[in-house]
């Protein structure tokens, strides 16, 4: 079959810098039996071509983005009719892959990845702001043949809407992020790690008062914080601020290569953020043996407490607590490991894209101007 697949970006020609790695193994994998054409929206700003993880990446850049990518799927369709249009996010990326679909009559799949359903108005973030937002999100996803989202909270907030979905995550691929067995701490002072663009959603301010708040504990620590820097060096002065220089370093962007040995190093994950749909690094340090702590979000929420700890949004006190409850407690600290380890290895990149292929058409489109028959499992 032939697959038109969408998404903001994440597919980078080098296949190392700004990509999404559980995108780009859900990619490699459907293109071992399909022929797949991903129609990235914003990976550049000049539109261009190019082969990825087997696929065919169609960068449709600036400007007129959404209408020039719907005229590309169009266009690609008419050398070789496509089986279906698939979104990875929805938000624009579904707004294109529904109304593609709905023009070359063909099944259209979302998945809803990221803050498309929430309304942060404090932060300026989220689908759902404004009306012509959640009015377009309604009809979007409502035109889709089959809705899927990472974890269960997603689930709960698209049924709110009445909106029929599956659960399915984007998993880990354990060929390149293979798994090793959680480890007894070694070495003082305890290592924690956070993976997250310093961004208002990833909430850093929270992070940091709650380490703040160990260091009045009297806990030993030191915490890797590793991610782009889009505030302007603003997380590196409120550090400095809540006296926090000796215990933090900021390591800004690294690749899957440059961070593996750094999750391996680490002894605790803390995430902070105010919404997530996974988050996928949570899954990452789960295979890699490391267990986690965070606020209620996403895996986080439906992990807790037996594969992770997970406290409300925006309480650093209750995520220091949390923090120096698992860095004290040894045995909690390896259950925690154990079961994460355990939940990221069953549902891993393999299982994401066999699970995604039983969604799709199990019988063939016809050409254009002749009868279609579509049949959607789930």
């Amino acid at each position: 079959m032939k697959i038109a697949l969408v998404v903001p970006g994440g597919v980078d020609r080098s296949g190392e810098f700004r990509v999404i790695p559980v995108l780009l193994a859900l990619i490699e994998r459907l293109a071992r039996a399909h022929e797949v054409h991903v129609f990235a929206l914003h990976q550049e700003a000049v539109a261009g071509r190019w082969e990825l993880a087997g696929a065919t990446i169609h960068n449709i850049g600036d400007p007129w983005t959404r209408l020039r990518a719907i005229a590309a799927i169009r266009t690609e369709h008419r050398h070789a009719p496509f089986g279906l249009v698939h979104a990875i996010f929805a938000g624009p990326c579904s707004l294109v892959a529904v109304v593609a679909a709905k023009l070359l009559w063909l099944p259209s799949l979302v998945h809803v990845a990221g803050g498309e359903l929430v309304a942060l108005h404090e932060i300026d973030y989220g689908g759902r702001r404004t009306w012509k937002g959640r009015l377009r999100e309604a009809c979007v996803l409502r035109g889709a043949d089959s809705i899927t989202a990472a974890s269960t909270p997603i689930i709960d907030s698209l049924q709110a809407l009445g909106l029929k979905a599956r659960r399915l995550p984007l998993g880990v691929d354990l060929q390149a992020w293979p798994p090793l067995a959680p480890r007894e701490r070694s070495a003082k002072p305890a290592r924690l790690i956070h993976v997250g663009s310093l961004n208002r959603v990833k909430d850093q301010p929270t992070l940091l008062r709650a380490l703040a708040a160990l260091v009045d504990m009297g806990l030993e620590f030191e915490m890797d914080i590793v991610g782009e820097d889009t505030l302007q060096g603003e997380m590196q002065r409120l550090a400095d601020q809540l006296g926090l220089e000796r215990h933090v370093r900021f390591h800004g962007f690294k690749t899957q290569r440059e961070l593996r040995p750094m999750m391996e190093a680490a002894d605790l994950l803390v995430m902070s953020s105010l919404h997530e749909a996974g988050p996928l690094v949570l899954l990452e340090a789960a295979v890699a043996g490391v267990p986690a702590v965070g606020t209620a979000v996403g895996h986080f929420k439906e992990w807790s407490p037996s594969a992770a700890l997970a406290v409300p949004v925006r309480d650093w006190e209750e995520l220091a607590n949390a923090i120096g409850e698992v860095l004290t407690n040894e045995g909690l600290r390896l259950r925690l490991a154990r079961e994460a380890q355990r939940l990221a290895m069953l549902e891993d990149a393999d299982y994401t894209a066999q699970a995604f292929q039983a969604l799709y058409p199990q019988h063939s489109l016809f050409v254009a101007g002749q009868s279609k028959h579509v049949e959607l499992d789930g």
